[in-house]
């Protein structure tokens, strides 16, 4: 595996490139299904709270899709991160009140080494660019350059028994500066999992950053999930803890609304949300054109045996 400086990924022009017009709206689904139209606004940049250069060299990993990035602007303006607001515009400047130092990431359950790992001992960790899709529930994509790790890698250390089925992750909540869950419309801390088989899979990644820079706050800084064939809700932010066990584990959305947001999760065209359909998208930055959704997000090849037999709108 080559190896490439931070400042090489992709020039620095191209990603900071300002763009200072209001993009046309966003459909989630379809108009005539739901007339939700959500607007896609491109500030100047003055809410992104600057981020360092990741240190040292980062691999060019062998995962990665040769379509066009989305930019550094369009990735970092439009989040969802419900701690802090429900407008994905609004998320940025809101965030940058995280503190990110001291942070630790604690790793128990059935293992035989639990471990809190500082999360400036994970940034030694070997990082690579992934240049992965992204989809959204909501009917919107990207592309995005992440910088990161193999979650196996960290899972490897902690040695899971036999026994440990699941991963449960769980992200940072602190009430001091996020808002509280009656506001949100969901419980806090957020929760997230993944069947071990899911987790151990080489496209699942720990991911530290975006276009060689340390991950922006409203992006799930310092470390985040990203399971590139689920919809984005699964990839969870900001992380503090993972526990392996042997049941499945609650989930954040899941418990929210279990008749729309299952646990697998995976991007699956022939499964709609129940308020509208999944087999389209509109990708950021391409205005009002629409696409077909892929099976697996397009890592189909990669991920379709892991659920070989079975029903995948059953167990949506």
């Amino acid at each position: 595996m080559g190896k490439i400086k931070e400042n090489e990924i992709t020039p620095e022009a191209v990603y900071m490139n300002r763009r200072n017009f209001i993009r046309a709206g966003l459909l989630a689904g379809s108009a005539v299904t739901t007339g939700a139209i959500y607007k896609v606004f491109a500030p100047s940049g003055g809410n992104i709270k600057d981020t360092a250069p990741i240190q040292g060299e980062i691999g060019r990993s062998s995962f990665a899709t040769d379509e066009k990035q989305n930019t550094f602007e369009e990735i970092t303006n439009y989040n969802n991160f419900y701690e802090f607001s429900s407008s994905k515009t609004g998320v940025a400047e809101k965030a940058a009140r995280m503190n990110l130092r001291p942070w630790t990431v604690e790793i128990g359950g059935l293992v035989h080494k639990p471990t809190v790992f500082d999360i400036d001992g994970i940034l030694r960790f070997p990082q690579e660019e992934r240049i992965y899709r992204f989809r959204c529930v909501e009917a919107w994509s990207m592309v995005i350059p992440w910088v990161g790790f193999p979650l196996k890698l960290l899972l490897d250390k902690v040695e899971p028994f036999g026994s440990a089925k699941y991963v449960a992750f769980e992200t940072l909540y602190d009430p001091n500066i996020m808002r509280g869950s009656l506001a949100a419309g969901i419980d806090f801390p957020y929760v997230e999992g993944l069947r071990l088989d899911e987790a151990m899979h080489p496209l699942t990644i720990l991911a530290t950053g975006l276009y060689g820079k340390q991950m922006p706050h409203q992006n799930g800084a310092p470390i985040r999930l990203v399971v590139p064939w689920k919809y984005g809700f699964k990839s969870i932010k900001s992380i503090v803890r993972i526990t392996l066990t042997a049941d499945e584990p609650r989930t954040t959305w899941s418990l929210a609304a279990p008749n729309e947001y299952g646990f697998y999760s995976n991007v699956n065209p022939d499964v709609d949300h129940p308020r509208w359909s999944q087999k389209r998208e509109r990708r950021i930055g391409e205005d009002w054109t629409m696409r077909d959704t892929l099976m697996f997000n397009g890592y189909d090849d990669e991920v379709a045996h892991l659920y070989s037999g079975m029903d995948l709108k059953k167990y949506f």
